[in-house]
């Protein structure tokens, strides 16, 4: 009896464990087929009563009390070998009352550990101000682009500049490093927060950003200030958009400059592009650590693999674009050489969302480089001696596109106009004005030594 007792207990401690876990597993397979929190979140909560009522029921059983056996004479005509055999004693209830307080327990402690791990939400500071200058477009490509311009001076020329920034997702403040010198040379000038980054447009359906949208809505901008061609400046992922953007639009690009470039086609380096995060101080691992292991984070990007719209109902675009933008700063400083000039900083957040399934489109895309192959718009690579990025992601620019011309920047990193940024204006003036290059051209297929 005793023993009976203590199988129950054993029981029904174990479902204390197993009936979060159960729990834990419904909410991810719910979420996976409907974006609905109260939906996923009550298919947790009933998985986790539904095994706690399992575990919870051998317990229940050995604490309600024993029917006695019945000691009966048997009746006159009882004949054979059970003539006079008292009969077995009747199974033991279920205490129903202890069964359900233990279910209710556990159902209390799975939605407790869900409360302060998977529900706890990252702090979102309010937004800042957008500062003087900013403007917006609606583009009939429903998306509603923020941006800043600085109006050409002296002499205006026909083309404009558009400078395309990183990430994806990464915007910049206002008009980037160089912008207020081609101004002055006569080029208007413009820089845009691209979809899902900055003060543009969050989608409510995040399987809208790819890259194809980001390709329409920058032909739209080019519509929409009522330019022919343009000039593209792309830095990081802006060179990879600015690449999509040639192989979609040759013709309407004059000349294009890309900064630290990211990858053309990333399937091409299935080893992997390179990165910061390696660089990152003792100081600064620890609290990429600390914010990338969160329970929410993690379980949110589990949820951007199976159903992105649920990891968007579960964590807002706010909240996450608050932590991307701190777990993007712990690695701000390990972009350029040692010892440089720390990066800037702005506040204009980063987009989460917009990052993250862009770069999982951009995996997906179909190869651009064939198309590439003859394009022949005039391309200036510049390329930083820091830079995370390996060699051949920036050199196969120069392999691909026949009309680009390569440079190396001594001194500086992924962002060349932090690191060297008088040199940046040169290059960008002289190779918009066709004069001749500060710098020689690379024409090794290794990197300079």
């Amino acid at each position: 009896m005793r023993s009976n007792l203590v199988y129950g207990i054993v029981f029904a401690l174990a479902g204390l464990v197993v009936a979060p876990v159960a729990g834990a597993v419904a909410f991810v397979g719910a979420a996976a087929l409907v974006p609905v929190v109260a939906a996923f979140s009550a298919a947790g909560l009933v998985a986790a009563a539904g095994t706690a009522w399992l575990f919870g029921r051998p317990l229940a059983r050995r604490l309600a009390p024993a029917r006695a056996a019945r000691q009966e004479a048997p009746p006159p005509d009882a004949a054979g070998p059970v003539a006079g055999r008292p009969r077995a004693p009747r199974r033991r209830p279920l205490r129903r009352g202890a069964l359900w307080g233990y279910v209710a327990g556990v159902v209390l402690l799975t939605a407790g550990l869900a409360a302060v791990t998977v529900f706890s939400g990252y702090p979102v500071p309010p937004a800042a101000a957008a500062p003087p200058g900013v403007s917006y477009w609606n583009l009939p490509t429903g998306s509603r682009i923020a941006y800043a311009k600085i109006p050409a001076s002296g002499r205006a020329r026909p083309t404009p500049v558009i400078f395309l920034h990183g990430g994806p997702g990464t915007p910049g403040e206002g008009v980037p490093e160089g912008g207020a010198e081609l101004a002055a040379a006569g080029f208007d000038v413009y820089a845009y927060d691209q979809l899902g980054a900055g003060r543009s447009t969050r989608l409510q359906d995040v399987a809208g950003y790819t890259v194809a949208r980001h390709v329409a809505d920058l032909d739209a901008i080019r519509g929409a200030i009522g330019a022919e061609r343009v000039i593209l400046v792309g830095r990081s992922w802006g060179g990879t958009l600015t690449a999509a953007y040639l192989a979609a639009h040759p013709d309407r690009v004059a000349k294009a400059v890309l900064t630290s470039p990211g990858p053309i086609w990333e399937p091409a380096f299935p080893g992997g592009i390179g990165g910061p995060w390696d660089r990152l101080t003792p100081a600064e691992t620890a609290r990429a650590d600390e914010l990338s292991s969160d329970p929410r984070f993690l379980v949110q990007g589990l949820l951007l693999q199976l159903n992105p719209a649920a990891a968007h109902a579960l964590v807002p675009d706010a909240e996450a674009d608050a932590r991307f933008r701190a777990l993007l700063l712990t690695a701000k400083d390990a972009t350029g050489c040692p010892g440089g000039a720390p990066a800037p900083l702005h506040d204009n957040r980063p987009g989460f969302y917009g990052n993250q399934l862009t770069s999982a489109d951009a995996s997906a895309v179909p190869d651009p480089r064939p198309r590439l192959r003859g394009v022949r718009v005039p391309t200036l690579i510049v390329r930083g001696e820091c830079d995370y990025l390996k060699w051949d992601v920036t050199y196969e620019y120069r392999r691909i596109l026949p009309a680009s011309t390569l440079v190396y920047v001594r001194g500086a990193g992924h962002s060349i106009a932090n690191g060297r940024p008088d040199l940046y204006r040169d290059l960008l003036t002289t190779f918009l004005l066709d004069r001749p290059l500060p710098l020689p051209a690379v024409t090794s297929s290794k990197e300079p030594s």
